[in-house]
């Protein structure tokens, strides 16, 4: 039976509300006092039934809520013949629990729609080659899908053949489609727009990323915070004592609406549901953003930090050397390139596809008679010519001259962090390139939003030499930047930091940075970085998009701001409501129920503001 009336709570606050109506028609129209009492009493027993057995079962485990606090007002309405107001009571409180959930449901509306992405078939290759429609279930590691356009790619795995556009949505937050074709990774959850791939499956079911993103934000939106744990403890205890309150008051006076108004007022509804509410709505905000924040005290740590750390290479830069600097000498420079080229691709050294990726397409010619000089790079013969590419120590070995040019060049190249690459054919130097591991687009922008939004230190570690370091610092304006740090060296300075008293979150993405991202205040990891950085971590930026840093910042002060704001409305409004019960006259249950529900619906509907927070965009200056 107790099921049942809960079951339909949503039904009896629609019925007492009818039986109001009804109540007041009675009186105010016809005059029938009987009718309307009899309106008002029905709608009171229906209201209270399903709030009488919550508190019921809210007692059998020790503890005193707040719908005990509402049972007793409407016994005591009930007692002093005040069905009126006992009616309208119940039905705020109801239809006040109504649009609390039904709110709640949608600040929880990035779980809802992440699940419903999640794939349910898959098109997997049967022995005879053929392809048969199986469930998700029923796909192992190994084995070759089939995905056609418009299809959600049921695993991760990797494109055998084929090429398609692909919406990445689910998993980065970007709508923009990517390119897949032979060799590149795809994930599950996400859709093929256009094309047809052959796939074969790397991760399935829970393994997948799609999956971990789904446990992770329903984790996250599970945890709760110090702050609401803490108002937990204090509603534990504040009910009782408004139920003290209420019978001192009756002890006092001998006035037994009072004490039962005082009671009504004193509910801490808005207070219990405000701050939850923010925590949840700030977690489906970074969700659908491609921002995983791994529970609500991660946000509140993240809101307070004043140090950001990071790891240099696949953070701040892209992780791949490329060419930075170039610089052509003499004449027939297409001809030197090319042979540069038909050079490095005999070459397995990891300047060597850089180099080439520079240059791209060209005629490449047979390479005869290859030397290679260990340490300084490589001599051979092409087309008849003598080629020697290779570091400045090369150069000297073969007897190349420098000219005055040439040698600013390379000091030049040298400071700015660049590994070297010169080309001498025929004795002759014709090319000098400078290869780094260069900044990632936006990362100075982004650096910029991050002290706009009250971050006072930039520190970059690396095990990268000083030189490089240093040219990375100067290039993005950072605070510190360290060179020649082993991992438990970083681990090292994120504590001397701790113990310096700054609040320090560290962004990396690799094995190495799993020390630092553990003991930081929030550990921050590339969602492209390895699963052991990923699973150390406090916050995890999908896709490797440092572009979503400030927004998952801002976010996070939005949200602990939000939370406070709520706090304040909560006891704000109590306070209100209580000093209006004994410093006025105009206060009566149905008035500071109606309040107290207003209370409960404002700090839901602040809460979801933040459903839709985005980082606003500033001029920056040229970032300074």
């Amino acid at each position: 039976m107790q099921r049942f009336i809960l079951s339909r709570k949503n039904q009896a606050a629609l019925v007492s509300a009818i039986l109001i109506v009804i109540g007041f028609i009675s009186a105010l129209v016809f005059r029938n006092g009987t009718a309307a009492d009899t309106a008002f009493i029905i709608a009171s027993v229906l209201g209270a039934a399903p709030i009488a057995i919550q508190a019921y079962q809210a007692l059998r485990v020790k503890v005193v809520s707040i719908d005990l606090l509402v049972t007793i007002a409407v016994i005591g309405a009930f007692f002093i013949r005040n069905f009126e107001e006992s009616a309208i009571v119940t039905f705020l409180f109801l239809f006040g629990a109504y649009l609390e959930q039904r709110t709640l449901n949608k600040t929880r509306s990035a779980i809802k729609e992440l699940t419903e992405m999640a794939p349910e078939n898959a098109l997997k290759q049967m022995p005879d080659g053929g392809f048969d429609e199986v469930g998700i279930s029923e796909v192992d590691t190994g084995d070759i899908l089939l995905v056609r356009t418009g299809a959600k790619i049921p695993v991760d795995g990797t494109v055998l053949s084929g090429e398609g556009s692909v919406n990445e949505a689910a998993i980065t937050g970007e709508s923009l489609p990517v390119l897949k074709s032979e060799g590149t990774k795809v994930f599950a959850g996400t859709i093929l727009e256009s094309g047809t791939l052959r796939i074969t499956a790397d991760r399935v079911g829970e393994d997948t990323t799609f999956a971990k993103i789904i446990e992770l934000v329903e984790e996250a939106q599970d945890s709760r915070s110090k702050a609401e744990r803490f108002i937990d403890r204090f509603a534990k205890y504040y009910t009782p004592a408004v139920l003290v309150l209420g019978a001192l008051v009756l002890l006092i006076t001998r006035d037994i609406e009072l004490s039962v108004t005082i009671l009504v007022l004193g509910c801490p509804g808005a207070l219990v549901i405000g701050v939850p509410v923010s925590n949840v709505a700030g977690i489906g905000n970074g969700a659908r953003h491609g921002i995983l924040f791994k529970g609500s005290e991660v946000i509140n740590e993240f809101s307070r930090t004043d140090t950001i750390v990071f790891d240099k290479t696949g953070t701040l830069t892209a992780g791949n050397p490329s060419v930075a600097e170039k610089a052509y000498y003499g004449n027939d420079t297409d001809k030197a390139l090319m042979y540069l080229a038909s050079v490095e691709r005999e070459s397995g050294h990891p300047l060597a596809k850089a180099v080439l990726d520079e240059i791209g397409e060209t005629e490449l010619r047979p390479v005869e008679n290859t030397e290679v000089v260990k340490g300084s790079g490589i001599i051979a013969s092409v087309d008849g010519h003598m080629v020697a590419v290779g570091n400045a120590a090369l150069m000297e070995r073969e007897g190349i001259k420098l000219d005055t040019k040439a040698k600013a060049d390379i000091a030049r190249f040298e400071k700015n962090g660049n590994s070297l690459v010169l080309t001498a054919v025929d004795g002759e130097l014709k090319i000098l390139m400078g290869v780094r591991d260069q900044v990632r687009p936006g990362v100075k922008e982004n650096l910029y939003k991050l002290k706009k939004l009250g971050i006072r230190n930039l520190v970059m570690l690396s095990g990268d030499n000083q030189g490089t370091v240093n040219t990375v610092s100067r290039e993005l304006g950072l605070s510190e930047a360290h060179g020649n740090m082993l991992p438990q060296d970083k681990a090292a300075y994120i504590r001397k930091l701790i113990e310096e008293g700054r609040i320090v979150a560290f962004v990396g993405d690799g094995v190495n940075d799993s020390p630092s991202l553990a003991l930081a205040d929030t550990g921050i990891a590339m969602g492209a970085g390895t699963d052991v950085a990923i699973e150390t971590s406090d916050v995890v930026l999908m896709n490797s998009d440092f572009g979503r840093l400030p927004h998952a910042l801002g976010l996070a002060k939005a949200t602990a701001g939000n939370m406070k704001q709520n706090i304040s409305i909560a006891v704000g409004v109590v306070l209100f409501l209580l000093a209006g019960v004994f410093f006025s006259n105009w206060m009566n249950m149905s008035i500071g129920m109606l309040v107290h529900e207003g209370s409960i619906l404002a700090v839901i509907l602040n809460g979801m503001r933040l459903l839709r927070y985005k980082l606003r965009n500033r001029s920056s200056d040229e970032t300074k």
